[in-house]
């Protein structure tokens, strides 16, 4: 298995520090970003106190944002969505996000009174991973983590065995990379969803699954069957 330097952007958040932890459980470098390095210090210290006793545990480490995509080899985007484009941009100043493969689990909702449902990206013909993928022509941009619970990335299992990560891009190399950063996470490589423009309907699907963890107290997420892992 391959070893990567991964930043997390939005580290200091539930989704960005779950995925961080998993990533270095299994032997993954992890900087966690923030706007400050100050907010990420003290989360990438918890998640390395957390990793005490796993044999072959990567190391984690806070950095601000800029620093933390400097050094990296991936760099997974665990960011909202409101706001996702200017900090896209930012990061990628001066060239700083060229060459790399970026993962995006961002997921475009918005809640009413009947509940979550994914947001329009522009007009139907657009998504989160698109979009980062428009504003960084330089970097590979591969769409998967939608679909993972915060509160089981952080949980004890070692893998999420019951679950799959979906993956969606259009560079072969940089999806092949992140379909085997999966196994990080469920044991398994991830399933090949196809071009990244499926990115679309992969990511407005977490709120059917936010829909179900609701009615039915659970934490629910997505298993494809008739393959063999």
């Amino acid at each position: 298995m391959s070893s990567f330097r991964i930043a997390v952007i939005g580290g200091t958040g539930p989704q960005g520090k779950g995925l961080g932890y998993r990533f270095a459980r299994h032997g993954h470098t992890v900087v966690l970003g923030s706007r400050a390095a100050e907010k990420a210090v003290p989360v990438a210290a918890e998640v390395t106190d957390r990793l005490a006793g796993v044999d072959g545990a990567g190391e984690v480490t806070g950095a601000s944002n800029a620093d933390a995509v400097a050094g990296a080899d991936l760099v997974l985007l665990a960011i909202p969505y409101d706001g996702h484009d200017e900090l896209v941009a930012s990061l990628a100043e001066g060239g700083a996000l060229d060459g790399k493969t970026i993962v995006s689990c961002v997921n475009p909702l918005a809640f009413d009174k009947q509940g979550p449902h994914g947001r329009v990206v522009d007009a139907g013909e657009g998504s989160a991973a698109e979009s980062a993928q428009r504003l960084v022509p330089g970097a590979a941009v591969v769409g998967a983590f939608h679909h993972v619970s915060a509160v089981t990335l952080w949980g004890e299992a070692d893998h999420l065995g019951d679950e799959d990560v979906l993956v969606c891009g259009d560079d072969a190399d940089a999806k092949a990379k992140v379909i085997e950063l999966a196994a990080s996470v469920t044991g398994r490589d991830g399933v090949d969803a196809g071009r990244l423009r499926l990115a679309r309907q992969l990511e407005p699907l977490t709120a059917v699954l936010i829909s179900i963890n609701k009615r039915y107290k659970t934490h629910s997420g997505v298993r494809i069957s008739g393959l063999d892992h």
